[in-house]
């Protein structure tokens, strides 16, 4: 058996390789700011009653920019991704911040047990450990009670999850999907490894939504992992998730709906998945999801966009960060008109590759007054940001090429002056619990350490 499963995993690797994505190109989002109609016409709001007039749109978001320090981040950001996506900025949502695992899994097992109508749950990894099995209970019991579940998995996210662990599931009546299954005879005349489902979704009853960066494994739940230590101590792995209640579930579950029917799933009849929705606070919410596809690449452009017109402040978490030339550059630019720019990377994570690629852009960042952080005792893997104190996004997109060139995402961007201030205490707890890396310092660094950066880059496009 180890044997297959070793043989398994060098086929993929090789596959991968293979089969990369180093032709494929991000959008020019300088381009697509310029295309972008600001000033036309107001943006128009979706309530839970449907669109908003023009007067009322208008009337939110001048609140909403009173809220803050001066900043024309609301409507220029709000133009661009309209532009380029059909997800609507809906209004009268609810949100909360699942700071890490224990929250995330606290909220997502409440939303299971209060289900009463359906179960949505699309996942990169779902692995058979203590979580996984307590997921599977209760899922499991729910589906006894009348309860549709339906399962997404990434068939390479979850390449070491026994077959049994998903039989016992659909034994049980659950319908489970395998998204792009690594095995090709499962998927004949369509298979191709390297897209993957890296989202992370929950929808309890088309009312309830929680995305985020958070699997279904041990490792997020406060339990330690096996697989990385620090002098010996197992680390934590330290995500954050977003629970959303409102009209912006709507938009989740139709990500969800179109994964689905593209995966072939069984037809889902007989469920009300597109639920009328009842306003439950004041967020405005923009629920962005990319597919593969240079003019796909939604989630790309919005952290691209947003950067780009920060006026104040950019205080960015992220766990794989080997940015493309124009995230790099937008940094690089917000720095350097006076932005506060700081981020927060990993100090060790699940591969010294990807921290030796990481580091590669450090002296360009620093030079131009980036202001760069490394998290200490955990391995970091979340990836949020907030900026200008109003514009926040929580989600699965890495700021690396294969999260934006290959995988399915998902990103809340959430433009609200509470949720922001919540975010910037999270960000403040990390910080305080990180290390600066001084521009000093950093050119002092051995040499070998600066050709284990530079060997990294240039297998950039494939981490």
């Amino acid at each position: 058996m180890k044997i297959v499963k070793s043989f398994t995993l060098l086929f993929l690797f090789l596959s991968i390789l293979s089969l990369s994505n180093g032709c494929a190109t991000l959008p020019n989002v300088s381009q697509k700011m310029d295309d972008a109609p600001v000033g036309q016409k107001p943006r128009q709001i979706v309530s839970s009653k449907g669109l908003l007039s023009p007067q009322k749109s208008k009337a939110i978001m001048e609140r909403l920019k009173r809220s803050v320090n001066p900043t024309d981040i609301l409507e220029r950001y709000i133009a661009v991704v309209e532009s380029v996506t059909e997800s609507p900025l809906t209004r009268g949502n609810k949100v909360a911040l699942l700071i890490d695992g224990k929250a995330t899994y606290a909220a997502m097992f409440e939303a299971i047990r209060n289900a009463k109508d359906h179960i949505n749950l699309e996942t990169f990894i779902i692995d058979d450990d203590e979580i996984g099995g307590k997921f599977t209970d209760l899922l499991l019991a729910k589906r006894a009670q009348g309860v549709q579940v339906n399962i997404i998995y990434d068939s390479v996210g979850s390449i070491t999850t026994p077959e049994s662990f998903f039989k016992r599931l659909r034994d049980g009546g659950i319908q489970v999907v395998e998204f792009n299954p690594k095995n090709p005879f499962k998927a004949p005349g369509s298979w191709f490894l390297v897209r993957q489902d890296h989202r992370k979704i929950l929808i309890a009853d088309g009312k309830v939504a929680i995305i985020g960066g958070i699997n279904i494994s041990n490792v997020y739940s406060g339990s330690f992992s096996r697989r990385k230590k620090v002098k010996g101590k197992p680390l934590d792995w330290r995500d954050t998730d977003i629970q959303i209640e409102g009209p912006a579930v709507v938009e989740v579950q139709k990500l969800f709906l179109e994964t689905w029917s593209r995966q072939n799933g069984p037809a889902l009849a007989g469920h009300n998945y597109l639920v009328d929705q009842k306003e439950n606070g004041k967020a405005l919410v923009s629920i962005v999801g990319s597919t593969p596809g240079t003019d796909n690449r939604i989630t790309f452009i919005a952290y691209a966009a947003a950067i780009t017109y920060a006026e104040h402040s950019i205080h960015l978490t992220n766990a794989y960060f080997i940015p493309d030339s124009q995230i790099l550059e937008a940094f690089k630019d917000a720095a350097k008109r006076g932005v506060d720019v700081k981020i927060i990377l990993p100090s060790t994570t699940d591969s010294s590759l990807v921290i030796s690629a990481a580091r590669y852009s450090y002296s360009d960042l620093l030079k131009a007054g980036v202001k760069i952080y490394e998290r200490r005792t955990v391995l970091l893997h979340a990836k949020t940001a907030v900026i200008d104190g109003v514009w926040s996004t929580v989600g699965s997109t890495n700021l690396d090429y294969w999260s934006l060139l290959s995988n399915d995402e998902v990103n809340a961007v959430v433009l609200n002056r509470e949720f922001a201030i919540e975010m910037e205490r999270m960000f403040a707890s990390d910080l305080a619990q990180s290390d600066q890396i001084q521009i000093d310092q950093w050119g002092k660094r051995p040499l070998s350490q600066k050709i284990k950066e530079k060997a990294a880059h240039l297998f950039s496009r494939w981490l």
